[in-house]
């Protein structure tokens, strides 16, 4: 009998889930692989231990930027060595509904079927990450009741307001967690003379990260390279200063609601009003940008629970429908 599962093809991690809600699989999505012969030398978390660390001869890939596929042959790499984890080696009878961003072009969603299939998944079926989301967090998107969700990934930050099994509108940038992580990179470069990864850099977002102020003031100590000297060096780096190199991307996330708002039915937008806005994905949990988003368009905002979790959960709950003969057409294209 074939086995159904959701799968979240994240920029920076990937997420498989089975249809019971349970997540088998957390890992990032990363590739390293030899510059001479092209083979690979590790995938997901084992890449990601070896991150920054790699000698010459090999190099790190990151086969997937804003949900779309940027390297094909990676992915499909890590999709066989991610479904060989989760379904015991046995993936001939695998069936996925995949998460997309739903931006993306018909060529990119080709190349995620393309992908999929040639790692050894039977049966593929695309879902629109929102609705995902919102259907992974808790939301009855089949009434005809309109909602909103706020997908905020690591690469693509994804608004839209769903109804009816559908997504009604929405608006998507590339500002999300990496654009929050490259913020504090540069900040850190530039006020201290100090280079660091971008692994460190969401150590400190982790950590003191916030984008409102009234949040309690904090200090913690960052290692890097010196720029003047080559050597390293320690700096101190406060939550008032993250904070202001982090209010870009956040008010260009902010902009990307108020669009999608704007773009509304009044019918779905006095729902809206009463429900609130769900914040799902990883870039969620950054402290006061729930609070920042609620000051500037006066409506209830709220985190999900398992954030990180809801999209993959979500595909996976769809899969009884979009995976058979008589549910095409559901919750995707």
């Amino acid at each position: 009998m074939a086995v159904d599962f959701g799968i979240d093809l994240g920029t920076a991690t990937t997420l498989i889930c089975n249809t019971d809600g349970e997540v088998l699989l957390n890992e990032p999505s990363l590739v390293i692989k030899s510059n001479t012969n092209g083979q690979i030398v590790a995938i997901g978390e084992e890449a990601s231990e070896m991150l920054g660390r790699t000698p010459e001869g090999v190099s790190e890939v990151a086969p997937i930027r804003g949900g779309a596929i940027t390297g094909f042959n990676a992915t499909v790499s890590m999709l066989k060595q991610f479904m060989k984890r989760v379904n015991r080696g046995a993936f001939g009878g695998a069936r996925a509904v995949i998460a997309v961003p739903c931006g993306i072009s018909d060529v990119e969603r080709r190349a995620v079927h393309e992908a999929a299939h040639n790692a050894g998944i039977k049966t593929v079926a695309l879902m629109d990450a929102p609705l995902a989301a919102a259907a992974g967090c808790g939301v009855d998107v089949g009434a005809p009741h309109g909602s909103m969700v706020v997908n905020l990934g690591a690469g693509i930050c994804e608004a839209a307001v769903v109804s009816l099994g559908g997504i009604v509108v929405s608006h998507s940038i590339r500002t999300a967690g990496t654009s929050f992580d490259n913020a504090i990179v540069q900040h850190v470069k530039k006020q201290h003379s100090v280079a660091i990864g971008d692994s460190t850099a969401e150590g400190i977002k982790i950590s003191i990260g916030s984008v409102y102020s009234g949040i309690d003031r904090e200090r913690i100590e960052v290692n890097g390279r010196d720029m003047v000297t080559g050597l390293p060096k320690t700096a101190q780096v406060t939550t008032d200063e993250i904070k202001g190199c982090l209010s870009e991307p956040a008010e260009a996330i902010v902009d990307a609601v108020r669009v999608t708002l704007e773009k509304t039915p009044p019918e779905l937008a006095a729902d809206i009003i009463e429900s609130g806005i769900v914040l799902t994905g990883g870039s969620a949990m950054l402290r006061g940008l729930g609070r920042l988003i609620n000051i500037n368009t006066e409506i209830p905002v709220y985190i999900a629970e398992n954030p990180i979790e809801c999209v993959a959960i979500g595909a996976a709950r769809a899969a009884e429908f979009m995976l058979n003969e008589k549910g095409k057409g559901i919750f995707g294209r």
